[in-house]
Order: C-alpha cells, then sequence, then structure tokens
C-alpha cells in the first residue's frame, strides 16, 4: 500500500475543504494546526469569533466545528486516506475539540465520503423561495441515514409538525429582533459591499423574507440602512427536518455538526437546496417545546428543497506553514476568498 505524504497541495485541499463547512452567522470559530510528522491535524477552537449573546453555552460554535470536522473527514477520503477522528482528545486543553489522524493511504478513503467531496463546493445555503416540489422519498431516507451514520437522528414532520416547528421557530426570531443585545450581535457579523473580510454575512448573501410570514427566514439586517431585497412569496409547504441527539454533551454537539453536514452535503448530491432554521433553538424554552421530550435534545432545524442556489459567502482560507521543528502544530489564516 503506498502511503501518501503530506504535500502543499493535499495540506490545501484539506483545509479549503474544512473552512467551507457552514456555521452560525459565518463566524467561521474554528483553527487548524498540522503534525506532518503523526498526519495529525488538530481543530481548535478560535478566540474572538464566539456570539457571547446568541450562543452564550456554544453550542452553535460545536455544531459548525464538528461540520468543519466532517468536511476535513471527506478531503482525507478523496485524498484516499482513512480520517480517524477523536473528539475532545484533552480534557486539560478544552480549545482542542477534535484531532483528526490521516490514517492509511493510496486508494482506501471510505467509500461513504468520497462521493460527497463534489458537493462541498457546491453547497451554500439558499435563503431564498423554493418551489416546493415535493423531495423524493428516497433521497429523504438516504438524508436520514445519513445523520444516523454520524450518531444523530433526523426526523422529518408532517405538515402538522412541520407547522408546529415552524411557529416555535418565528417565536425566536421575533424575541431576536426584540433584543438589542443579539440584534447588536448580528449586525456586527453584517458585512456592507467592499468590505469584505473574510467572515461573516454579505449584505448580497442576506436573502429575501417571506412576504407571507410562513416561513421564518433570519432579518440579519433589520432597520439598518443598507439594501433590502423585497419581501417575496415562499413555498406554501416548507419541508423541514428536526436533527437531534439522545444527549446534550459538549461532544454530542460535535457529533451533531458532523451529522449536520453529511445531511447537508448528501442533500446537496442529489440538487437540493436548503438553509438553517436555527432561532429557536437559540432560547432555552423554545428549545424544549422544540423536543417535547427530554430523550431528545434537538440541534437544527433544517429547511430542504429545490430552488435557487445560495449566494457564497466568503471564507478566510486557513493554511499550515512547514513546522519549525519536527512535529510541531502550526496554524494559520490567510486571504478571504469566496466559499
Amino acid at each position: 500500500m503506498r502511503i501518501r505524504e503530506i504535500d502543499a497541495t493535499a495540506v490545501q485541499t484539506l483545509l479549503a475543504a474544512a473552512v467551507a463547512a457552514p456555521s452560525i452567522h459565518n463566524t467561521q470559530p474554528w483553527r487548524f494546526g498540522l503534525d506532518a510528522d503523526t498526519r495529525t491535524v488538530e481543530v481548535r477552537a478560535a478566540a474572538g469569533r464566539g456570539l457571547p449573546m446568541t450562543d452564550p453555552d456554544l453550542r452553535a460554535r460545536h455544531l459548525s466545528v464538528g461540520a468543519a470536522v466532517f468536511n476535513l473527514r471527506v478531503a482525507a477520503a478523496h485524498l484516499g486516506w482513512e480520517p480517524v477522528v477523536r473528539l475532545l482528545p484533552a480534557a486539560d486543553d478544552p480549545d482542542l475539540l477534535a484531532v483528526v489522524h490521516l490514517a492509511g493511504g493510496g486508494e482506501d478513503g471510505p467509500p461513504f465520503l468520497r462521493p460527497l467531496y463534489e458537493a462541498i463546493e457546491r453547497r451554500h445555503s439558499s435563503r431564498m423561495p423554493f418551489t416546493g416540489r415535493p423531495v423524493p422519498e428516497a433521497i429523504v431516507t438516504e438524508m436520514i441515514a445519513a445523520g444516523r451514520m454520524q450518531g444523530a437522528r433526523l426526523e422529518v414532520p408532517d405538515i402538522v409538525g412541520t407547522r408546529r416547528l415552524l411557529r416555535l421557530t418565528q417565536a425566536g426570531e421575533v424575541r431576536n429582533a426584540s433584543h438589542p443585545g443579539r440584534t447588536a450581535e448580528a449586525h456586527r457579523w453584517l458585512t456592507a459591499p467592499g468590505l469584505d473580510s473574510g467572515y461573516g454575512i454579505p449584505v448580497a448573501a442576506v436573502g429575501a423574507l417571506d412576504a407571507s410570514g410562513q416561513i421564518p427566514m433570519r432579518d440579519f439586517a433589520g432597520q439598518l440602512p443598507v439594501p433590502h431585497l423585497p419581501g417575496l412569496r415562499f413555498e406554501r409547504h416548507a419541508q423541514v427536518a428536526l436533527l437531534w441527539t439522545a444527549r446534550d454533551r459538549h461532544k454530542d454537539w460535535l457529533r451533531a455538526g458532523q451529522a449536520l453536514q453529511h445531511v447537508l452535503l448528501t442533500a446537496t448530491s442529489y440538487g437540493l437546496r436548503t438553509s438553517m432554521l436555527y432561532q429557536a433553538m437559540e432560547w432555552m424554552d423554545l428549545r424544549a417545546a422544540v423536543s417535547r421530550s427530554q430523550q431528545r435534545c434537538p440541534q437544527s432545524l433544517i429547511r430542504f428543497g429545490y430552488g435557487p442556489e445560495g449566494s457564497r459567502t466568503p471564507r478566510a482560507v486557513a493554511y499550515a506553514a512547514s513546522p519549525s521543528t519536527p512535529g510541531s502544530a502550526v496554524s494559520g489564516e490567510g486571504t478571504a476568498t469566496p466559499g
């Protein structure tokens, strides 16, 4: 078996995939460290990119990092490695959220991961109306299986259940819009044209609001004096899926993030568009109402269907330089590019 060495091209492929993961408000709350000698990638929380008002318990940050870890696994499989993941590997180092070892080499990457690589670049959140065309049951079944493979559950409710979840999401959106601290925090991550920092939500990617009020898309701009799309008529019957785990520990959040990205990439591979309806998850009582059971810990609500491609949001490209000493871990960030 040929053991592939970690060269500059491989590093670029791995990290470009990792940073393409979705993150709340596009904060990209991750850092990467590479040990080329042991062929391991460390994934750490990035200081200064938290949302203390919106995400005080850091759950959304863990989901975001989990999604990046899954993309890293897919890219590793694409390059022929077997990615072996350890979550929260060091009790005395809480910022170290995951370590990915690149085992094997040649052409033995996991077959269930390799086909998802092309979907990484094509997946973008679409905050625009969908057509309402039903997604075939076979595709939904694959999405459910994708979540289960990563240790989570994906539940697709009926029309009555969907409306209940949308009402709870709407309640979260109303609370966020009336909360000065949360609106100010969201506005800090909104970027105007020509001021691309590599992070945040560009005004052009904000999307439209549902003129009928049935589907509660997040209103990033609010009353800010920035260009707004006119209200549009969204699909009459939204298709949503609730991602949940049986427990609610930090490790479960990281697993849920991997499950979330596996579901999103599976949907993308079939030409579906997706977006997150996360507002109810940001309020303890609304999240409990979403669950309706102590046996389910809701992690995210996914809207999916057929429709226009989502606008690209920027990424601050991560890079790994050559270590100054053998075995040392390094990380950094480069310039912003679309992602």
